[in-house]
């Protein structure tokens, strides 16, 4: 950004004491509605949705990314992780208050679920940098995942050691990205919100490495379904009905390698792709349930699958809650991955060239990533 020359090429953190003091309120106005999605960027939000701060270099180009992610409310750009209170934008820069550039990402965790937007954000940017992102370079540039709960913090760090052993086999150094609890979130300047809405051709430095981020898994708590009450009056859990086709799922990443072996681990686990008319299921139009190849979770009835031509197994639609679809921006494409909402598996992608009487849609998958239950 112009201002790093203005300001210099600031990398190291001040200490607190050395820190500008900032002051007790904002210094600018600060907007209340989002200019692309017309929701709020300030609390108070609605009732079931939950917040999640990234930063990932410029945060122009970053925000973009998490707006254009399906199941985000909305989203703003600020600036945390340092020690002045209310700073602007010029004193971020100067790297005088340990700030960096972030975003809030406010989203409804029914339709995107924090694993996906850790992959989304380890995966659009290159978190080995340093005090850097690119060109831009300053302590305001730092990757940073700050936390809202426990449960992000497990996500976070899972993804990040896996993330780091993927990037340091393809040659990148060790990653860099801070993961601490989330603190004041001080909200950026009006003309930053949104700013690649505004300035359509503005300045954007975001660019991954090109390797995906597999989200390692984590162990579910079994199905409760109502109860009945003792003697004592105690509620005692009445055995859930147990779908036999799912299998245990492995606690760590190593155990999916020792489940899957070499083939299947690429694909499921590592978001690979068989070649074309190569699987198993391309051509196969036996009646049945086609369950996740890793975790037997129920995805697709056979009624739905049709002749696409493209080489993979084509279905019209997935059983209600079977996946989870996210932005995947891997090779210099954005395309919709499905993922299996059990256990995150990698399946394959989801188009909108399927046919129009079936509702226009057309979950590409790989053979290697289902299995047909015939009846």
């Amino acid at each position: 950004m112009v201002l790093d020359r203005l300001f210099g090429k600031k990398t190291a953190m001040p200490a607190p004491e050395e820190a500008l003091p900032g002051r007790a309120t904002p210094a600018f106005d600060i907007p209340e509605t989002h200019a692309v999605l017309g929701t709020r960027i300030r609390p108070p939000f609605p009732d079931g949705l939950e917040t999640a701060t990234f930063g990932l270099g410029c945060f122009w180009g970053a925000e973009r990314i998490f707006w254009q992610t399906d199941g985000v409310y909305s989203t703003a750009v600020g600036y945390s992780g340092g020690f002045t209170p209310n700073p602007t934008y010029e004193e971020v820069c100067s790297g005088k208050t340990g700030h960096t550039e972030v975003v809030l990402v406010v989203f409804d965790p029914r339709k995107v679920t924090f694993d996906a937007l850790v992959k989304e954000f380890f995966e659009t940017h290159d978190p080995t940098q340093g005090m850097r992102q690119g060109g831009d370079v300053g302590s305001q540039y730092r990757s940073a995942i700050y936390y809202a709960n426990d449960a992000q913090r497990q996500v976070a760090e899972a993804a990040r050691d896996a993330y780091d052993a993927s990037l340091q086999k393809a040659g990148y150094d060790p990653i860099t990205t801070e993961i601490a609890p989330e603190g004041p979130f001080f909200y950026a300047e009006d003309y930053h919100q949104q700013y690649l809405h505004k300035v359509p051709n503005g300045y954007c430095g975001i660019g991954g490495t090109g390797v995906t981020c597999a989200i390692p898994s984590r162990q579910e708590p079994a199905p409760v379904s109502g109860g009945e009450h003792d003697a004592g009056g105690a509620v005692a859990a009445a055995s859930p009905t147990v779908d036999p086709g799912l299998k245990p799922l492995p606690e760590t990443e190593q155990g999916w390698k020792d489940l899957l072996g070499p083939e299947q681990y690429k694909i499921l686990r590592q978001a690979g792709t068989e070649r074309p008319f190569t699987g198993a299921y391309n051509a196969v139009w036996d009646e049945g349930t086609y369950r996740c190849a890793a975790c037997g979770n129920p995805l697709f009835d056979s009624g739905e699958k049709f002749d696409h031509g493209c080489g993979w197994p084509s279905f019209s639609e997935a059983l209600p809650g079977a996946t989870k679809e996210i932005s995947d921006r891997s090779f210099g494409m954005i395309r919709t991955e499905v993922r299996c909402a059990r256990c995150h598996s990698h399946l394959g992608h989801v188009f909108d060239d399927g046919p129009r009487d079936r509702g226009g849609l057309r979950y590409c998958m790989n053979s290697i990533s289902i299995d047909l239950d015939r009846k």
